[in-house]
């Protein structure tokens, strides 16, 4: 059998030594799969807590993770339509029932039985990556041009989630916006915000050279929330209302009580990041009551999303590239995610 280098996840214990870039069996492509080169593989948050063992669920021992997958066709299965060697494709990973409750009430993005690739099936990092059928018949395979680099491809997975929030937190014409953390996500609701109208978007951000690029990419102020007061600011910017959206992009549970009171009535916070489980966040229930606030939560993205940010991509109406800060090849995973970890970074990349 043929041989590829892997990353693979031993456990969710006894992290950094849980995993170990080795040599595995290459996938076999069967004649109802597709069997993907993979040229770019993203690090998220969510890998943060697969590695550390802050998310066990749906993580398969001795298994392949990494969701955000970009790649080149390898080989395509004999009753595979529609699909070449040699096409350029991003994945959308998670792959809904389409019969459970959440899917059948519009809700496929919080599917109750979804697969998702990374997780049921081995993920980006690894030199190839089978994609079953399930996968292909859903639409989950989209195809790219040319004038896409894979980084940028891999990167349409957290756009999607982000088109998602945008969505639940209903950001629109002529708001403004608060964004809490100018890490990847952060900065993708910001040009993401843009886009759909916001009239001012701010970003708090604790890291100078995330703040920089917010300002390039768009931000109408940035704010260094340790040396300066975030809830003055605001409502210096907003003639004491406060904004009509909060974008939660960091997962800091001491933060939220705070960030309640920065919207104006009526206003809607959207608790985006991953919280750490089980953790609680203490606030006074009534700044909700008193300001009728909305407050809403965002999980991965609906098919819909994943298309949606596929092209906007492709017409080069939002620049993913921008975000990308590090490339490292496989054999190089250790120091990509180490990098990863100390959060200093934006967006690390695996390269094949």
């Amino acid at each position: 059998m043929a041989k590829m280098k892997a990353v693979v996840l031993h456990g969710p214990d006894n992290y950094p030594n849980n995993y170990e870039v080795m040599e595995i069996e290459k996938p076999t492509c069967g004649e109802n799969e597709i069997l993907l080169k993979m040229k770019a593989a993203a690090l998220c948050g969510t890998d943060k807590r697969i590695f550390t063992g802050g998310k066990t669920k749906g993580v398969r021992p001795d298994s392949v993770v990494g969701h955000e997958i970009c790649g080149i066709i390898e080989e395509v299965g004999a009753n595979v339509k529609g699909y070449s060697v040699g096409d350029r494709v991003a994945v959308a990973n998670v792959i809904p029932c389409g019969h459970c409750s959440a899917c059948l009430s519009g809700r496929e993005n919080a599917c109750l039985n979804r697969k998702a690739i990374g997780y049921e099936f081995n993920g980006g990092f690894e030199e190839y990556v089978l994609i079953p059928d399930i996968c292909i018949e859903s639409g989950n395979v989209v195809k790219l041009p040319d004038t896409v680099s894979y980084a940028a491809g891999a990167l349409i997975e957290p756009l999607a989630c982000c088109i998602r929030g945008l969505r639940n937190t209903g950001t629109g014409f002529n708001d403004t916006v608060l964004i809490i953390g100018a890490g990847p996500i952060g900065l993708m609701h910001l040009e993401l915000s843009l886009i759909a109208g916001a009239r001012k978007v701010i970003v708090s951000e604790l890291d100078a050279d995330k703040r920089e690029l917010a300002l390039k990419l768009g931000a109408a102020r940035v704010v260094d929330s340790k040396n300066e007061d975030l809830h003055q600011i605001i409502m210096d910017e907003t003639n004491g209302e406060g904004v009509d959206r909060i974008v939660m992009a960091i997962g800091v549970n001491a933060l939220v009580d705070s960030t309640f009171k920065l919207a104006k009535k009526g206003g809607t916070v959207c608790l985006f990041a991953g919280f750490p489980k089980g953790k609680m966040s203490e606030f006074d229930p009534s700044v909700i009551h008193y300001n009728e606030l909305n407050i809403t939560g965002s999980t991965a993205y609906k098919r819909i999303d994943y298309l949606q940010a596929a092209d906007m991509v492709k017409s080069g109406k939002i620049d993913l590239d921008a975000i990308v800060s590090q490339k490292f090849p496989i054999d190089d995973f250790r120091s990509a995610l180490e990098l990863h970890m100390a959060g200093t970074a934006l967006k690390v990349v695996i390269e094949n």
